[in-house]
């Protein structure tokens, strides 16, 4: 039994859900989603609230009862609210800044490093050392936030590079004298 899947999702006013046999589509005030469900779970609507079950008793049915759910909430809330990501820049002369559809970032390289914005993604620099990324799309903000991470990790001796801005970057004790 999935703890997750059986929670019904409640519908928020002004979110229009429609769906057709394996698509979920998902219309809100930030975006339009489309979703392809597994086949092994059965999307339906009723009473204001969305009930996904399993389509059978395998085992893949149950995995994918939980994650159907987990898509279907996600969608929901990503074109009601929407996501963001906060990302830190630590490190002298470590800077970003957004440039029409291009954010450029300073990270130590012998050139600027330019990462192109993609469509439904929103990037700011509220201060240079601060990336804020958000979108209607949970998948994509996390892969872009993870894309921009990856161009200078943060390294454990001095903490420069990208972190998340909740992220806790383990420290190491430097050379001993």
């Amino acid at each position: 039994m999935s703890r997750i899947g059986i929670k019904p999702i409640d519908i928020i006013s002004g979110v229009d859900i429609k769906v057709d046999s394996n698509i979920v589509t998902v219309k809100g005030s930030k975006a339009t989603l489309t979703q392809k469900i597994p086949t092994e779970s059965i999307v339906s609507i009723k009473e204001n609230q969305v009930i996904v079950e399993p389509a059978n008793d395998s085992t893949r049915a149950k995995a994918m009862w939980g994650l159907s759910r987990a898509l279907i909430q996600n969608m929901v809330t990503g074109v009601s609210e929407g996501f963001l990501i906060k990302l830190e820049i630590n490190g002298v002369g470590y800077r970003a800044k957004v440039t029409g559809k291009k954010l450029e970032m300073a990270l130590g390289y012998s050139h600027p490093v330019i990462f192109e914005i993609p469509e439904g993604i929103e990037i700011k620099t509220p201060k240079p050392d601060q990336i804020e990324i958000s979108g209607a799309d949970k998948q994509k903000v996390g892969q872009v936030a993870a894309v921009i991470r990856s161009y200078r990790k943060p390294e454990p001796y001095k903490g420069k590079g990208i972190k998340y801005a909740d992220e806790i970057i383990r420290r190491k004790e430097g050379k001993k004298k």
